[in-house]
């Protein structure tokens, strides 16, 4: 009885002692996340205090570096190289002596240069740390919200609220592009602060400002943040609800969906042609303060443009997406991608000829934008055949003035407010003459 009485005590002493243990094993063994632990993104872990980042070793240069190193050795042996002293009795002549200065002179010079190459090839290859000066934060900041991105936005909800069947409000039209530029701005940013392990391995993105370090995260989430809220609001308060609860809606999506679904699906391109189709309904929705059909044509149209638009960039860029490690058609289903690209290049001609459907625009619509459609459909077509580069690159190129010109096309041949006030005048007395008629 005191030998079992005697193991109680000692297994309660030891239960502290086990747990501090297990803590410390923990904390060892510790997963960390950069960012947020719902997107399970481990690609920073932590072990014994340890931080330690998975990316793809860079392949190692084919030269030596010390061959650098070495032929300024032997520039530097043939510079000291002692030249022959002639005896001192011998009478020098003026000329000599002056090649002989001149040629004291050129090699105090070379050496200086060496010394000055040597350092700055030793500076080069040591880390520097980047100090941001002031003026050169407008154009970090223009980078780091993807400012021509920012424009096409601004552009389409601009074209949305061009076609909405209303007056046209100044006021609120300024109101509307401001705030949707400020909302694309933050997401923008959002979606590089994401991206920076994976950007830092493709060439195209290497470059941007938080991958190289020209600005911290924290700089980069408050510039987010300035503009995300601000633009929300202004949209929300200044314009109308629908329009704002559509830009929050839009920020989500392409922050939490599209950005995390890039490395796990190909479904993120159906999730982004989603995102872009949704700033002219947003114009629309400012302008009316409803959604109607027109909107959801116009999100259609900029729904199909995307993929001849997206699949024939991403064409040329499939060694940089399979290198950062993005699920893309083009890297994984090319057959598809090709597909798709051409269904969609179809598919505006069809919607094309729905716009006078709907009361939009009118039948000249369909007839002058023909010629057009049936272009980016024929390169559509000879990407989906041939499948290379040189077909990607016109089908990319043709694809960036097809959307203004299409856009454009339409806003001239948009039915008149006026037209449609008549009508609707006209038909509210012909109901009024046939109900007088019907009673007695």
């Amino acid at each position: 009885g005191l030998f079992v009485w005697h193991l109680k005590n000692t297994g309660i002493r030891q239960i502290p002692c086990q747990f501090v243990h297990l803590c410390r094993v923990a904390n060892h063994r510790l997963i960390t996340f950069q960012y947020f632990n719902f997107l399970k993104r481990m690609y920073v872990t932590q072990y014994n205090k340890d931080l330690s980042q998975r990316v793809k070793p860079k392949a190692d240069s084919v030269a030596s570096p010390f061959r650098e190193l070495q032929q300024l050795d032997q520039e530097k042996k043939i510079i000291h190289k002692i030249r022959p002293i002639s005896p001192v009795h011998q009478p020098l002549s003026e000329t000599s002596s002056r090649n002989e200065l001149r040629e004291m002179k050129s090699s105090a010079e070379t050496e200086d240069s060496v010394t000055t190459v040597r350092a700055e090839s030793k500076e080069d290859r040591q880390w520097k740390e980047m100090k941001l000066q002031l003026e050169d934060l407008p154009g970090i900041l223009a980078r780091l919200s993807k400012i021509k991105l920012t424009a096409l936005v601004v552009s389409t909800a601009s074209a949305g609220f061009a076609m909405a069947p209303v007056p046209f409000n100044l006021t609120c039209f300024l109101l509307a592009s401001l705030g949707t530029g400020l909302a694309s701005c933050a997401a923008n940013s959002i979606n590089q602060f994401f991206e920076v392990p994976f950007d830092s391995n493709m060439n195209r993105t290497k470059n941007r400002p938080l991958v190289r370090g020209q600005i911290s995260p924290l700089l980069a989430v408050c510039f987010a943040a300035s503009c995300g809220v601000p633009g929300i609001a202004l949209l929300t308060l200044a314009v109308n609800p629908l329009t704002g609860a559509l830009g929050a809606f839009n920020i989500f999506l392409y922050t939490c969906c599209y950005t995390p679904m890039k490395r796990m699906s190909i479904a993120n391109t159906w999730v982004g042609a989603v995102v872009g189709a949704i700033p002219p309904i947003m114009g629309w929705t400012a302008a009316t303060g409803s959604l109607d059909a027109g909107a959801l044509l116009l999100g259609g149209i900029l729904y199909s443009w995307q993929f001849p638009h997206f699949n024939a960039l991403s064409w040329g860029l499939r060694e940089d997406y399979s290198r950062g490690g993005y699920c893309m058609m083009s890297v994984t289903h090319p057959g598809l991608c090709r597909r798709v690209a051409l269904r969609h290049c179809l598919a505006l001609i069809g919607l094309s000829t729905m716009a006078p459907l709907l009361d939009i625009t009118t039948w000249t619509f369909p007839i002058i934008s023909l010629p057009i459609n049936l272009y980016i459909s024929y390169l559509g077509f000879r990407f989906y055949r041939d499948a290379d580069r040189s077909s990607s690159r016109k089908l990319f190129f043709c694809s960036l003035w097809h959307l203004p010109m299409l856009l454009l096309v339409m806003f001239t041949c948009k039915k008149s407010f006026l037209e449609k006030e008549d009508k609707g005048d006209l038909l509210g007395e012909s109901h009024g003459r046939a109900v007088e008629i019907r009673l007695p």
